[in-house]
């Protein structure tokens, strides 16, 4: 079986500006695991002759080639970052190739804010697929999407390895900077965390009001908690009265203990700016600031039931800010003293999302057996 993925490119193109160029690479390695399967490569739908500058497609052996190129080079075509070509994948289907649509976005915002916001969009056929699949943290919109693309939905494990984060690491460390926690503890007092925000706030799945609001909360129950507010990807958002009127209420603010930024990888910043991070989701609990966060070995205060099964992190409910507050205090106070326990979580957390995990491989194994079963001759080893 040759099995290829579809990767958007761009000018000025950043490993950190979206979670899909990684996305990508974890299940390239995780499909290239499974025994039947001959070779993985993925398809440019872009403008640039390669992926962004932290990718060496040479290490994970890829290649990547345009829709003319890639002609009769796949029996499975993932559609997963930028659209192909309705046609192109119609002329695929036509020969017996099999096509899925790889959702990792939320599906229902990304099909209701494009009207309701009236952001611009491209909204291809809903019947270029044999599949779609789509990750653990979607899966209530099963029924959703099977209406809506008239054919089979089903899950895909949610995969995630530090090697990005690792080697970003290494690069700032180069330079003089660390990432990774450090003890707040000097001489028996716990100095103030340096909060870090980092949502996109581009979708309402994503936004920094929440932990501003857990925020000003920790600080106005014990303002010796945080020394500095860091509010990420706000600049878009500077001028709108709104965001104005909810910063200016808040005391960290008024106190002059709040700064906004525009957008930052989270190795650069935390290793410069934060020692902790506050995060907020809307039924979008898998996130890889998340995991990059625990990697660092920071007190991450977040939402996600799905990081609570694993008991990493802080975990408060749903939209309860002064309960993310308390978390944050928390932290402060203990995160010295449950750095063990926490890593230990983590360390969970990243065995069952490796690429390479049997139950992983397993189960993209399984999703292409379905998938090809009429096509017995492309599962034999």
């Amino acid at each position: 079986m040759r099995i290829g993925i579809s990767v958007i490119t761009h000018a000025n193109q950043n490993i950190w500006e979206n979670g899909m160029s990684q996305n990508i690479i974890f299940l390239a390695q995780s499909l290239k695991a499974i025994p039947f399967v001959k070779s993985v490569d993925l398809i440019n739908v872009g403008g640039q002759p390669g992926m962004a500058e932290q990718v060496d497609l040479n290490l994970f052996d890829l290649r990547l080639m345009s829709e003319q190129e890639a002609g009769d080079a796949f029996d499975v075509i993932i559609e997963l970052a930028g659209a192909l070509n309705p046609q192109w994948l119609a002329l695929q289907r036509t020969r017996g190739k099999k096509v899925v649509f790889y959702c990792v976005g939320q599906p229902y915002a990304g099909l209701v804010e494009y009207n309701i916001f009236e952001k611009s969009t491209n909204f291809p056929p809903v019947d270029r697929s044999d599949e779609v699949w789509l990750l653990p943290k979607d899966k209530a919109y099963i029924p959703m999407l099977r209406t809506m693309y008239r054919c089979p939905v089903h899950v895909t494990p949610y995969l995630w390895d530090p090697m990005f984060v690792s080697k970003r690491k290494q690069e700032i460390g180069e330079l003089g900077f660390h990432f990774g926690w450090r003890s707040n503890l000097h001489d028996g007092v716990k100095t103030p965390l340096s909060v870090a925000i980092f949502e996109p706030n581009i979708s309402v799945v994503k936004t920094s009001s929440i932990p501003m609001l857990a925020c000003d909360e920790a600080y106005r129950q014990q303002p010796q908690s945080i020394g500095m507010m860091h509010v990420l990807n706000t600049l878009h958002m500077k001028e709108h009265l709104t965001m104005l009127y909810l910063a200016n209420s808040l005391n960290l603010v008024k106190e002059h203990k709040a700064c906004f930024y525009g957008r930052h990888d989270i190795a650069g910043f935390m290793a410069q700016h934060a020692n902790a991070v506050v995060s907020h989701q809307w039924c979008n609990d898998q996130n890889y600031l998340y995991l990059d966060a625990l990697y660092g070995d920071y007190p991450l205060i977040h939402n996600s039931p799905w990081l609570k099964e694993f008991d990493a992190g802080y975990y408060y409910p749903d939209f309860n800010a002064p309960e993310a507050g308390r978390q944050l205090i928390l932290a402060w106070q203990h995160h010295e003293e449950n750095l063990g326990s926490q890593r230990q979580a983590s360390q969970a957390l990243f065995k069952a999302t490796a690429p390479l995990a049997e139950a992983n491989i397993a189960a993209h194994a399984q999703l292409l057996s379905n998938l090809c079963a009429d096509r017995p001759e492309l599962l034999r080893g």
